[in-house]
């Protein structure tokens, strides 16, 4: 399975031999060399290091997420806790890109708050590779402050302190009060105002490692790491347990009994799997909201740790939006996945027949993932999974030649020309896959490709080279006029 990995050097994943080529053809086309080297740099780029924002409630870190990715995302009110659904976005900074993990979204009384405060911090601070710990100058460091830093000591992280709120020169004492809480230097920022972010961010690069520790699966052979998840109570810690053979998690009717990661060595069709059990946080059930949020920060530091996605479905309900969200989340952080439709056997005619409407129209945008019907209950096509994971991580993996990749976008263009738009029809004129894991190709154009046309181009690519099981990034660069710059 693991022949066509390339290894890649400094020209994403293509060799020289390769590379000569490609900048040859790009010259003849009027690219400059410059512009092309930096497509391929951006699109071969591996996994991107993770920064996790954690602080106790109401210090601004929102706020600082949207500072940090450059425009208004993260949910920012002023009562504590309204931080929801998305909890990791991309940014940029001097040249950089990482991944930022908004860990905003705490709900008091579903552990008190500082065992609140502590979970969350626990769960974005596993997935990260540095960490912004967000203080509130103007109340100074308080005890639920103290408690994350002895948090932050046992996780050996490297840690860059943020002393928010400060407004001006007189709120600089303040900042400086924080140097107590032995963290190392507290740089001063206005979040709101935008003081000081741009100096907390080079302070932020020298943490970030230029690519994330996490090489893949250990080593060429090692176990490759899977990460189960679904929203509460789907049935992910029984699924995990059935593929054990033992109760290795606990299970319980309540939603959300699972509280600490487990990751599970688990022998199954005849490899060692790695799987990341990903099943939420101990929770009082009217308090359904905290830990949903509980929820979708643990999948994302799950997801960020694995290869490949086994997103579960619970078919005894319809297709929710959180189903959606959690497949949204996998696809957006470039994992393979396998969609596993659990308590498959409890269906009867009627409910069999919508569910198969309603995957048609609510899956359709991963009608590409490899399906398999299971019960976790039963053991129920349980054979099926790692045949099926097997494929998503083959597709993940593979990687085609810029030769022949070339041959088939110069066919299909002239099959099927893109469609005219104000007097110009604009050409795909080359393109090459620049990575691989998920796959990522940049197409050079005369012109601007319209979405609808690029999603044909990825429906094509799929149709011709199989990628089932993982998403396929297509970025599109558009040559300069010529002439134009001097």
């Amino acid at each position: 399975m693991n022949d066509h990995i390339h290894t890649g050097d400094e020209h994403g994943e293509l060799g020289d031999a390769e590379y000569a080529q490609f900048m040859e053809l790009a010259t003849q086309e009027g690219f400059d060399a410059e512009e092309i080297e930096g497509a391929l740099e951006e699109a071969g780029h591996g996994p991107l290091p993770v920064l996790a924002v954690v602080g106790r409630p109401n210090v601004g870190k929102s706020t600082l997420v949207n500072r940090i990715i450059g425009r208004r995302e993260a949910v920012v009110e002023d009562r504590p806790g309204v931080t929801r659904d998305r909890v990791t976005y991309e940014a940029e900074w001097a040249g950089r890109r990482f991944k930022v993990v908004d860990t905003g979204g705490w709900e008091q009384d579903v552990l008190g708050i500082d065992a609140s405060v502590a979970a969350q911090a626990e769960f974005a601070i596993e997935a990260a590779d540095a960490v912004v710990f967000v203080v509130d100058a103007t109340v100074g460091a308080t005890d639920t402050d103290e408690a994350v830093v002895k948090l932050l000591r046992r996780a050996g992280k490297p840690v860059v302190l943020c002393a928010n709120k400060v407004d001006g020169p007189s709120g600089e004492a303040d900042a400086a009060m924080l140097w107590s809480l032995g963290l190392g230097e507290p740089h001063p920022v206005s979040a709101l105002h935008g003081r000081g972010t741009g100096d907390l961010l080079d302070e932020v690069l020298k943490a970030l490692p230029e690519a994330p520790a996490q090489t893949f699966g250990g080593g060429v052979g090692g176990p490759r790491r899977v990460a189960l998840i679904g929203r509460p109570n789907v049935g992910k810690s029984s699924l995990l347990n059935k593929v054990a053979g033992e109760e290795r998690v606990v299970v319980n009717e309540l939603a959300g009994t699972t509280r600490d990661p487990v990751d599970e060595l688990i022998e199954l069709g005849g490899k060692t799997w790695k799987f990341v059990d990903t099943a939420g946080i101990r929770k009082r059930v009217h308090l359904q909201e905290g830990a949903d949020y509980y929820a979708s920060l643990r999948t994302a530091a799950a997801v960020e740790k694995a290869e490949v996605a086994v997103v579960l479905i619970d078919t005894s309900e319809s297709i929710s939006v959180q189903d959606q969200r959690i497949l949204t989340m996998a696809v957006e952080a470039g994992r393979a996945l396998v969609i596993a439709y659990n308590k498959w056997d409890t269906l009867d005619e009627e409910r069999r027949y919508y569910l198969e409407r309603e995957i048609e129209t609510e899956m359709q945008q991963v009608s590409w993932a490899p399906r398999v019907n299971v019960s976790a209950q039963t053991g129920r096509h349980m054979e099926k999974l790692v045949p099926a994971i097997e494929t998503a991580l083959a597709g993940w993996e593979t990687r085609i030649p810029t030769g022949r990749l070339n041959a088939f976008l110069g066919e299909l263009v002239s099959a099927h020309p893109h469609p005219i738009r104000g007097g110009k029809q604009p050409r795909i004129l080359f393109g090459t896959q620049a990575g691989s894991k998920p796959p990522r190709f940049v197409l050079f154009a005369s012109g601007f490709l319209e979405a609808g046309y690029r999603r044909f181009i990825e429906r094509r690519l799929r149709e011709e080279f199989g990628f089932e099981g993982t998403p396929i990034h297509i970025s599109v660069r558009v040559r300069e006029k010529r002439g134009k710059k001097k």
